[in-house]
């Protein structure tokens, strides 16, 4: 007789719930009832077979779901260029940073978003508990969040956080698994704008980000994290 954990694996619901009546009803025990269910649903086949069609579909339906993810990822990752040319005449520019007191610890996060237009967005935030690659990856999303609201369709974005940047840029099964659903976050917004090109930059260079970050959490001097 086939494995009994075998028999459940390939069960549909409804079958499974059949053989629980059958072997109350019939005094069969589990095994027994799940194999004479299947084997009704087999017909002419054995339930052997039965069981290897079952077992095959379900890894093609597997295989499936895997290259659909990946198709996904890659195609996020494909709107999310990393890269340093100059950023379109028309595009909205933003800088974001993140800080944590101590690390792990408070979070601040800040960001600046300019439009084409003269127009800007500062972004000064307290934000929970964790370590600084999460403050960072928060103040990425707070920053994409605020550019979808601002309209923003083509957007290039400056980080000193190579963690984030180079995590966004990795395949999606090749990230960081405490920061996947960060990273998630991240290409759903980037989906929803369109273009946007990301490109890590020296912490100097950051300043007003680094600025508004640390004053989220009440710092003025040295930056914390």
């Amino acid at each position: 007789m086939v494995d009994f954990e075998e028999l459940l694996a390939v069960a549909y619901k409804k079958e499974r719930l059949q053989s629980r009546r059958l072997a109350k009803h019939a005094a069969l025990s589990e095994h027994a009832a799940l194999a004479k269910t299947l084997m009704k649903a087999a017909a002419t086949q054995s339930l052997r077979d039965l069981v290897d069609a079952r077992l095959a579909a379900q890894a093609k339906a597997a295989d499936a779901l895997r290259l659909r993810k990946r198709e996904r990822a890659e195609r996020a990752n494909r709107r999310i260029a990393v890269d340093s040319s100059p950023a379109h005449g028309e595009a909205w520019i933003g800088w974001f940073d993140g800080s944590a007191l101590p690390n792990p610890g408070r979070l601040g996060i800040g960001g600046v978003l300019k439009g084409p237009q003269g127009k800007s967005v500062e972004i000064s935030a307290a934000a929970g508990i964790g370590d600084s690659s999460a403050a960072e990856y928060l103040a990425l999303i707070a920053l994409l969040e605020a550019a979808l609201r601002e309209g923003a369709a083509q957007l290039m974005i400056y980080g000193d956080s190579r963690v984030v940047i180079d995590d966004i840029a990795a395949p999606e099964s090749a990230g960081i698994r405490s920061l996947a659903h960060h990273a998630a976050r991240v290409r759903t917004l980037v989906a929803q704008i369109g273009d946007v090109r990301l490109q890590w930059i020296p912490r100097a260079r950051n300043a007003d980000a680094d600025r508004l970050s640390r004053q989220a959490l009440g710092l003025l001097a040295l930056r914390a994290a």
